[in-house]
């Protein structure tokens, strides 16, 4: 007859099989500890951790070992212990060795492709060309002609549809306006272009009607209306105005494509981050508003 201390054998049955999933996770956490990489705090961690689990977990295995009959159930366990090492070590050390791959996006009209994680932290660092600060001085002045075309609209132009989509325009220009001088800022470049004297050319000529000298059909760069056509613009009203101020506009956001096609052909230029996504947000909104303005014309 056994004391009142001694381990029945059901009870014996029932301690080791309630350790049994214990003894798996042992197992799985072995694997995954060997998928780590060598060394750092982590595997420290889970080294201690799988310590307490051995401690917890494995100290049925001596009362069970007392009776032959359990051998059997002990050695299958002990085999899916190994097997849940082996299968949680592959698992992970496959996680480890398989790094997901890095996407450049391309520019309008190219395909994508595949960078090293080298260069993309290369270009994650705000890096910038001397045609990357030309544009954007370039593009500012380009911009304050459009938002001078929108104020000229808000007197003459009559057309309720033409006069919304001038008001959005204006307050997208404006916008772009802000974030093209903030990053000059940011990077400690001139706000205005060489020789500009302020930034101002293209501004609002329509106080130069009735002088002697006539306005200069030249306009201050590629992509602009020339000081004669914003005179002429300034002169006219009614749907006359809103005819003339669309086809002045279509001309002046194509000009704005033509610019940033023409950074782009720089080599090295545009890849400073928040410049990529500028551009990318020009041609989208400008082709987009282009084909909307054509439309207006089309029904006026």
């Amino acid at each position: 007859m056994k004391g009142p201390g001694s381990v029945q054998p059901a009870a014996k049955h029932e301690l080791f099989v309630t350790r049994r999933p214990v003894v798996t996770l042992f197992g799985l956490g072995h694997g995954l500890l060997n998928g780590i990489e060598p060394g750092g705090e982590k595997k420290m961690r889970l080294r201690m951790m799988l310590a307490g689990v051995a401690a917890a977990g494995l100290f049925a295995f001596p009362a069970m070992a007392e009776d032959g009959q359990y051998a059997p159930q002990l050695t299958r366990i002990m085999t899916e212990a190994a097997a849940g090492t082996s299968l949680a070590g592959l698992i992970a050390l496959t996680a480890v060795q398989q790094t997901p791959p890095i996407f450049q996006p391309g520019a309008p009209g190219t395909a994508s492709r595949v960078i090293t994680p080298a260069e993309a932290l290369a270009l994650g660092r705000s890096t910038f060309t001397d045609d990357d600060v030309a544009f954007m001085q370039h593009m500012i002045v380009h911009h304050a002609q459009a938002v001078e075309m929108v104020e000229l609209l808000r007197t003459r132009g009559i057309h309720p549809t033409v006069r919304r989509l001038g008001q959005r325009i204006a307050l997208g220009q404006e916008a772009e306006i802000a974030l093209m001088r903030g990053w000059l800022s940011d990077r400690g470049q001139p706000l205005e272009m060489p020789g500009m004297g302020g930034g101002h050319a293209g501004m609002d000529h329509s106080h130069h009607v009735g002088h002697a000298m006539p306005a200069s059909d030249t306009p201050v760069m590629a992509g602009m209306l020339s000081p004669a056509q914003m005179q002429a613009l300034a002169a006219t009203s009614g749907p006359a105005f809103d005819r003339l101020f669309l086809e002045g506009m279509i001309r002046h956001h194509q000009g704005a494509l033509d610019m940033v096609d023409a950074l782009l052909a720089n080599p090295g230029a545009a890849e400073d981050t928040m410049l990529s996504d500028f551009t990318t947000s020009v041609v989208a909104d400008q082709s987009a508003e282009i084909l909307r303005m054509q439309s207006l014309l089309s029904d006026l």
